[in-house]
């Protein structure tokens, strides 16, 4: 990986000189308000944990069961392996939220793959209803949300994400991870 401590950005902007109660020394660590990958943890740590509540609570779903849902209307047929790698979580969470959706008829399985281990899932017609159901909830949500941005503001803050994830998928892919 190249130095990025020598990048554009340098390490300044990410510390805080903070003193330490016990010796009155002082020294760094990262700042909350001004490192990116803290504020996005913090604010998906938050964001998670209300959805969660609120999809459980209106719905009886997790936050997991929801992107399920979203990811089978998007793309039909996707297995879990793929579900997986795609909406970031580990194959033991798909599997458990498979297990639920298709328990509570919301996903069909398809016919066993080639490989005789994976299934295409898609959205059953009560699935695709609760889906429809929730899709107005959460675009509700993210209206909220994006109060006070303006469209081009929105665009480019999902612009930055995606070229933020992209870094971090890279990131991870060298080993270099420190979440």
């Amino acid at each position: 990986m190249d130095d990025l401590t020598k990048g554009p950005m340098g390490t300044d902007m990410y510390f805080v000189d903070v003193e330490d109660p016990n010796t009155g020394e002082t020294f760094q660590t990262l700042s909350i308000s001004r490192t990116p990958a803290m504020l996005m943890s913090f604010a998906a740590n938050k964001f998670t944990e209300g959805a969660s509540n609120y999809f459980s609570d209106n719905f009886g779903l997790g936050t997991v069961d929801w992107r399920m849902l979203l990811l089978l209307a998007r793309t039909p047929g996707v297995t879990s392996a793929e579900a997986a790698s795609t909406i970031g979580v580990d194959k033991g969470t798909v599997s458990r939220s498979v297990s639920r959706l298709t328990k509570s008829e919301l996903i069909k399985l398809g016919e066993l793959h080639a490989n005789g281990r994976s299934r295409g899932l898609t959205l059953s017609p009560t699935g695709r209803a609760l889906h429809d159901k929730i899709l107005q909830a959460a675009t509700v949500q993210n209206n909220f949300l994006m109060k006070g941005f303006d469209p081009d503001e929105v665009a480019v803050f999902c612009d930055f994400l995606q070229r933020f994830t992209q870094n971090l998928n890279e990131l991870i892919e060298q080993g270099n991870s420190a979440s």
